[in-house]
């Protein structure tokens, strides 16, 4: 389609995330991060900076001038982003900002940055530049969209894991082409190839044929499309920026390649930090799926004998029966005989395959696919080779549900980022969610930092915060007014949570909160099927309308939620955190129970398991951290605004009874008014309904 590659393609221009940037010049220090906050928070109507906002500021600069880094608490309402942003433009090369969700990547760079940017630009004597930076997946990648069309009929037609049995039907694979095929034309037309900005949206199974992961790239030097290809020249961008933007994922990955991916900065900002050790955990987790082996033959198959690909294929057979006889969850001590022979035959075969495709060079006919097909057997290899080391350090578990998987991943990650985070860079950590049980010292050890006893605060005086060796922490609190705005209320009477799903009881209490205040009420609950019997107590005993998660789209469902006043939206995990609906449509929220690990999670059960082992309480150490971190994200949901009002009910006892970590675990959260009287409640919300 495209005879001469590096000159067929639309010449790259300027868009909305400032892919074209003048020649970086030098940041001026003639004026403080006080200074340009002053100057950001001048430009909303009616802004002013807040106390908790230049404290936030008046630490990060202190800290960028002496090197430590720095643990920043900032409370819902602080306005952070500005917080941080201020004195990172008076730092003098690329800052590197990171995020754990997309909701605030796109508000850094659709609403903060360039608000920020134009309203410190007269102080600066220029408007700083930034770019967004994702991984190599997110871009459409040229090579790959050139011979969208010559794909393996299997990989087209009868592509495994796009529906439930597997295969696609005719009818779906015309939609597929036309899919691609719309691709390619927005693709001729895009300056970025990013996929958010396809508008509307492919397919994952359409975009997977268009798109390469990192691994899976030959590299611009050998690439017949490497000068003009998109994710290249993101990161071009990127290098010429003031500040980066990027993800916690990405940033995983960076620290494990060798720091080469994020451009070379002084200054690292992590936003959502509490997110970290998680999407670390997920970066270095691998697994092996019967399909992904399958896939990975195909791949394979035009570069290695027959005999070499039939080995490929006796190799996902004995996988599918080793998976199909270990039963689902963690698997202690030694791996089953039927994995254990899976991953023998699949590292010998990948070997096999790597020997024969050999080193991809320069005149090679198609050196793209023939490099797809080399990393997918390099990872299938590692992985096998992994399994097969039965590292102390790794946890594996057997997958049967949404589809049958061998998974491996690393017990701790707080040794990784200890020695692949900090160094030579400035690292500032800052989320909502930082001091649990009233301190930092569990997410400061999660995050691989070394913690330095301390001294009890004095008798009315704030808590007496971790630091250690190199850094320091800091609250600074919230411009809430929590015990004022808000009411803490634990339903104590309830009996103690034993089966799964929603108690009589506990249905009971639900009812009376909710027609007390007549909807508005956002429900958190343990599991789906505890949801769903909520809804349907709902909808039986009230007038009310009723939002399940799962009806129909999220963002439909909030929307609907914050217009309808006499509405309650119910659902899952994925709702206690990034549901944001200020004022009066959300004025009640609803925990049905505390928000413990499941016993059969696996790296949850482990890591538990490891702490008992060496004489503590995994309980303590693990389980109930998770549930504060959980806990302080879902009650974060009632208060987001200086106006504000509700309760957060809790129907678990535990948060009352338990001795220990139920005041741990209070401890955590904002300071609302507490009770565990229903009486208080139901009038202070019926006082609510008829404001």
């Amino acid at each position: 389609m495209f005879p001469n590659p590096t000159a067929r393609w639309k010449t790259v221009g300027p868009s909305r995330y400032g892919q074209s940037v003048p020649p970086k010049k030098k940041r001026t220090r003639d004026h403080s991060a006080l200074d340009l906050l002053e100057a950001a928070v001048g430009a909303v109507p009616g802004g002013s900076a807040r106390p908790g906002q230049q404290a936030m500021t008046a630490a990060i600069s202190t800290a960028i001038e002496s090197g430590d880094h720095l643990l920043v608490q900032a409370g819902t309402g602080t306005g952070k982003s500005l917080a941080y942003l201020a004195p990172a433009l008076t730092v003098d090369g690329p800052v590197v900002i990171s995020t754990a969700t997309l909701a605030l990547q796109s508000q850094l760079v659709e609403k903060d940055l360039p608000r920020i940017g134009k309203a410190i630009s007269p102080l600066l004597g220029r408007e700083p530049t930034f770019a967004l930076l994702k991984g190599r997946h997110h871009y459409v990648c040229l090579a790959k969209l050139e011979h969208s069309d010559e794909q393996d009929p299997q990989d087209s037609l009868f592509d495994a894991g796009t529906s439930g049995s597997g295969v696609k039907w005719l009818g779906e694979s015309g939609r597929l082409g036309k899919q691609i095929e719309r691709i390619r034309d927005w693709a001729m037309e895009s300056d970025t190839g990013d996929r958010d900005e396809l508008d509307p949206g492919v397919d994952d199974t359409a975009w997977r044929m268009v798109s390469t992961p990192a691994r899976e790239c030959v590299g611009a030097a050998r690439c017949p499309y490497g000068p003009d290809c998109f994710a290249e020249l993101s990161r071009a961008r990127a290098r010429e920026a003031d500040v980066v933007v990027t993800n916690h994922s990405l940033l995983s990955v960076d620290m494990m390649a060798g720091r080469h991916i994020v451009p070379e900065h002084k200054l690292l900002i992590i936003d959502e930090a509490h997110e970290l050790a998680d999407r670390v955990s997920s970066a270095a987790q691998a697994e092996l799926t019967p399909d992904a082996v399958d896939r990975t033959a195909r791949a394979a198959r035009a570069y290695v004998e027959g005999e070499e690909y039939q080995s490929l294929v006796e190799a996902a057979d004995a996988l599918t029966v080793g998976l199909a006889e270990t039963p689902a969850g963690r698997i202690t001590g030694k791996l089953p005989t039927g994995i254990v022979e899976a991953c023998t035959l699949l590292d010998g075969a990948t070997r096999r395959g790597l020997s024969r495709i050999g080193e991809i060079k320069s005149d090679d006919p198609d050196p793209v696919r023939k490099q797809q097909a080399k990393s997918l057997l390099d990872e299938v290899s590692k992985t096998a080779q992994r399994l097969l080391e039965d590292n102390e350090h790794d946890v594996a578990w057997v997958e049967h549900e949404p589809r049958r998987a061998l998974v491996v991943a690393p017990l701790s990650v707080a040794g990784l980022l200890g020695e692949k985070l900090y160094e030579d860079r400035t690292v500032i950590a800052t989320s909502a969610t930082l001091t649990l049980g009233g301190n930092f010292d569990t997410l400061a050890r999660s995050l691989g930092l070394p913690v330095s006893p301390r001294t009890p605060a004095k008798p009315g005086a704030p808590p007496a915060f971790a630091s250690g060796p190199g850094w320091k922490s800091l609250d600074v609190g919230s411009p809430f007014d929590y015990p004022k705005q808000g009411i803490l209320y634990v339903a104590a009477h309830l009996p103690r949570p034993a089966a799964s799903g929603l108690p009589d009881a506990t249905g009971a209490e639900l009812l009376a909160l909710v027609e007390a205040l007549g909807g508005r009420t956002l429900g958190l609950f343990s599991s789906r099927k505890a949801a769903q019997q909520a809804a349907e107590l709902l909808r039986a005993k009230t007038n009310l309308t009723v939002l399940l998660q799962g009806d129909e789209a999220l963002p439909l469902l909030v929307r609907k939620f914050r217009e309808d006043r006499n509405s309650c939206l119910l659902g899952v995990m994925s709702l206690w955190q990034g549901v944001d609906v200020p004022g009066d449509a959300c004025q009640l929220v609803v925990i049905d129970r505390l928000p413990f690990p499941r016993p059969d999670e696996p790296l949850a059960s482990a890591r538990s398991a490891a702490v008992d082992e060496g004489g503590g309480s995994g309980f303590a150490a693990v389980s109930v951290p998770i549930a504060a971190i959980r806990l302080a994200q879902g009650v974060g949901r009632l208060i987001r605004s200086t106006s504000d009002k509700g309760v957060v009910a809790v129907l678990d006892s535990r948060l009352e009874t338990a001795r220990g970590y139920g005041a741990f675990l209070r401890a955590s959260l904002p300071p609302f008014w507490y009770t565990t009287k229903q009486d208080i409640v139901l009038k202070s919300l019926k006082r609510l309904s008829e404001s």
